[in-house]
C-alpha cells in the first residue's frame, strides 16, 4: 500500500511544538519509559513504533497529561514544564484518538463530534438551557465547525446515525472528526488503523495526509502497519523497553541495525 507518498514527505515547519527530554516513567518496578528524548515539529507527521510493550502509548499518555512521569520535562508551544494535565493539553491544543474506540455509542454521529466542541463553548448553562444570548451564536458556530468535519470525512450520510450501529472503520472515522473538532494543533493517533481491512487502511491514510494540509496540525501516530508509517512519516522515533533505540528518517530508520534486531528479537 502506497499512499501518496510525495506529499507524505513535505517538509514539515521549523522549530518544535512539542519536546520531551529525558522523561521517565515507571509503575512500582515496571520501567514503561526510560530517558526518553525526542521532538514534534509543526504541521509534521512523526511516528513512535516499537514492539509491543515498548512503551509507546504511555509516551502518548505523558504528553496529553494521562500520565505524570518520574523524571523529565515537556516543552510543549515553548512552554516547559514536568507535567501538563489532560485539561491543559486539552485547552492547549492537544487532541487524541484511542487505542480502543471511546465514543458515545448511543449518540449520533453528528452529537459525538460535536463533543469535541464543548472547550470552545463559552455561554453559560443558563444561556443554553434558555437558548438565549450568545448561546444562539455559538451553537450556530459550532455546528457549521461540524458541518465541515462530516464534509471532509465523507461521513455526511451516516449524521444521524448512533454510531453503535456504524462498522468499526466508520467509527473509527468518528472519533478522528471528534479529535478535528477541537481544532488541535498537536494530534495523538493511537493506532488508528487497528483492525481495518485494506480499504479502510487506504482510505485513513488519506485523511491523515489531509489533515495535515486541511488543518496543519502536527499529528503524532503509533502504528503497527510499518509500510502504513515508511509511507505517512516525515521522521520516526523508535522505542524497545521504554527506550529510544532509533530516531530519524523513515529510510534511516528502515536501515538501522538495532532497530532490525528489536522486531526480529535478534540479540545485539
Amino acid at each position: 500500500m502506497t499512499p501518496a507518498s510525495a506529499a507524505a514527505h513535505a517538509a514539515p515547519a521549523t522549530g518544535t511544538i512539542l519536546k520531551l527530554d529525558d522523561v521517565s516513567l515507571s509503575f512500582g518496578g515496571i520501567k514503561a519509559v526510560q530517558g526518553v528524548t525526542f521532538d514534534i515539529r509543526p504541521s509534521e507527521i512523526r511516528a513512535i513504533i516499537g514492539p509491543n510493550g515498548a512503551g509507546k502509548s504511555s509516551v502518548l499518555n505523558i504528553i496529553n497529561g494521562f500520565y505524570r512521569p518520574q523524571r523529565g520535562t515537556i516543552t510543549f508551544k515553548g512552554r516547559a514544564r514536568s507535567y501538563m494535565s489532560p485539561y491543559e493539553a486539552a485547552r492547549g491544543g492537544v487532541a487524541r484518538t484511542f487505542q480502543n474506540i471511546a465514543l458515545f455509542k448511543g449518540m449520533t454521529t453528528l452529537d459525538n463530534i460535536l463533543s469535541g466542541r464543548l472547550l470552545k463553548v463559552r455561554s453559560s448553562v443558563f444561556e443554553q438551557a434558555l437558548q438565549v444570548g450568545r448561546a444562539v451564536r455559538e451553537e450556530l458556530d459550532q455546528r457549521q465547525h461540524v458541518e465541515r468535519i462530516l464534509d471532509f470525512l465523507e461521513i455526511e450520510h451516516i449524521r444521524k446515525t448512533p454510531v453503535g450501529q456504524l462498522p468499526y472503520g466508520l467509527q473509527k472515522r468518528v472519533e478522528l472528526g471528534r479529535a478535528l473538532a477541537m481544532e488541535p494543533d498537536l494530534l495523538l493517533l493511537d493506532e488508528p488503523m487497528a483492525g481495518m481491512n485494506l480499504e479502510e487502511k487506504e482510505d485513513m491514510c488519506r485523511f491523515i495526509l489531509d489533515v495535515r494540509e486541511e488543518f496543519g496540525a502536527a499529528i503524532a501516530l503509533i502504528e503497527h502497519d510499518i509500510g502504513v508509517v515508511m509511507d505517512l512519516s516525515d521522521r520516526i522515533a523508535v522505542l524497545e523497553y521504554g527506550r529510544l533505540i532509533a530516531d530519524g528518517a523513515p529510510e534511516q530508520v528502515r536501515n538501522d541495525p538495532a532497530v532490525i534486531a528489536a522486531y526480529l528479537g535478534a540479540k545485539r
